[in-house]
């Protein structure tokens, strides 16, 4: 697939961005206007994430604020809960006093009723005062009245003593009572408050919620948006890149240096389609445009050398053990179908040899098309797009994996 072709699919696949990507054309050079307005897109995406970042930041301090005050709204209520509880169980305990009060008196009441009666029948049968009049001598008849003395003084203390409980008992219970009102209408009041709280958090959480999900919408569009500036700046300078070198390429007098061709031969078949040659190439081309850097003996995912790049490129295009394995520059020259360069498609091999004999073979690259190739350079220049002469000592035939 030719470079202007590729820009074009890519430039269609950028088009979910929406309306903040419609000033970019399908052009194979984007233009500085366009990178330009790329950048303001992008800086347009940033500010709105800036803002809703922070309102959610107030929206967040206006929620901790709700939560501490349905949080002590809640202490109310259990405090409120624990009073009522301790009140009804005094107004119990009063209510209990005055029940075993008033059983004393009501017993010390029925021997008086009976005294009483008595006294009165006294006074016609003189029944009950027979006894005392029957004594045996004074001493028995003073012991028997201090008795009964003894009994009167006992009723009248049990009668005072009923009234006295009976005025504390009742106190008590108009305390005790005017205790639970007052609590229950406190808990009622705490109760409400807590649930105005509590509604209102939840408002705040949803409203909170709402800005959260707004700021990760903007915040993937501004990723995408930024995606979209560094794309067409990169796709520029490959587009100018592409432009000067392959120029240098067609003008290079006799090939000169390239290395006379010696009759190596390689492998007499082939292993990929075109479809994964493509896809070993555009595998070179991502690590390139991601600026990886070029490590000595590493093949991925973070760096990688020359056949390192190759290995890796044709691993994710679908070869793999035993069918394909990490060689070295050399290696890979015997292991693929040689084809002159004149026939030369995206993703070949090509190779690089210090006295044209494959032994001295030192750097491997992919072919990208248009004269240009995609190769892990060195660890001074790292990862290029270049012109397959800018490097001396290029063999006479490309390797067809």
């Amino acid at each position: 697939m030719s470079m202007s072709k590729r820009l074009i699919a890519l430039a269609v696949a950028l088009t979910f961005l929406g309306s903040s990507t419609a000033v970019y054309a399908a052009s194979p050079k984007p233009t500085l206007a366009q990178i330009e307005a790329a950048k303001k897109a992008e800086a347009a995406k940033k500010k709105a994430a800036d803002a809703a970042a922070k309102k959610l930041a107030a929206a967040n301090m206006t929620l901790k604020a709700l939560t501490a005050k349905a949080n002590a709204a809640q202490a109310l209520f259990v405090k409120a809960r624990a009073e009522l509880a301790k009140a009804t169980a005094e107004a119990n305990a009063a209510a209990e006093y005055a029940r075993k009060t008033a059983a004393e008196v009501a017993s010390a009441h029925r021997t008086i009723g009976k005294l009483a009666a008595n006294a009165y029948i006294m006074g016609g049968t003189f029944s009950d005062i027979e006894p005392l009049l029957s004594a045996n001598g004074p001493q028995d008849l003073v012991d028997r009245i201090t008795i009964l003395q003894s009994l009167g003084d006992q009723n009248t203390a049990a009668l005072e003593r009923f009234k006295a409980a009976e005025i504390i008992a009742r106190a008590a219970k108009v305390v005790a009572d005017a205790a639970k009102v007052k609590q229950v209408a406190a808990t009622e009041k705490v109760a409400a408050a807590k649930k105005v709280a509590d509604d209102a958090k939840a408002l705040q959480q949803k409203e909170v919620d709402k800005l959260r999900a707004v700021q990760d919408k903007l915040i993937k569009e501004l990723a995408k948006a930024k995606n979209v500036r560094i794309t067409l700046e990169q796709q520029r300078q490959l587009a100018l890149l592409e432009e000067a070198q392959a120029g240098q390429a067609a003008q290079t007098p006799g090939q000169s240096k390239v290395w006379p061709d010696l009759g190596f031969k390689g492998r007499s078949t082939i292993r990929t389609t075109q479809d994964q040659r493509d896809a070993a190439v555009a595998f070179a081309k991502k690590q390139v445009l991601a600026r990886k850097p070029y490590i000595w003996g590493t093949q991925g995912p973070n760096s990688f050398d020359c056949s390192g790049l190759v290995y890796a490129a044709y691993k994710s295009a679908g070869l793999g053990w035993p069918n394909w394995d990490r060689l070295n520059s050399a290696l890979y020259a015997g292991y693929t179908k040689h084809v002159k360069l004149s026939e030369l498609v995206p993703g070949d091999l090509l190779f690089y040899s210090y006295k044209g004999t494959i032994s001295s073979i030192h750097h491997i690259t992919i072919y990208a098309g248009n004269g240009m190739m995609w190769e892990a350079n060195s660890k001074g220049k790292g990862l290029l797009y270049s012109n397959i002469y800018s490097i001396k000592g290029l063999m006479p035939f490309g390797g067809r994996v």
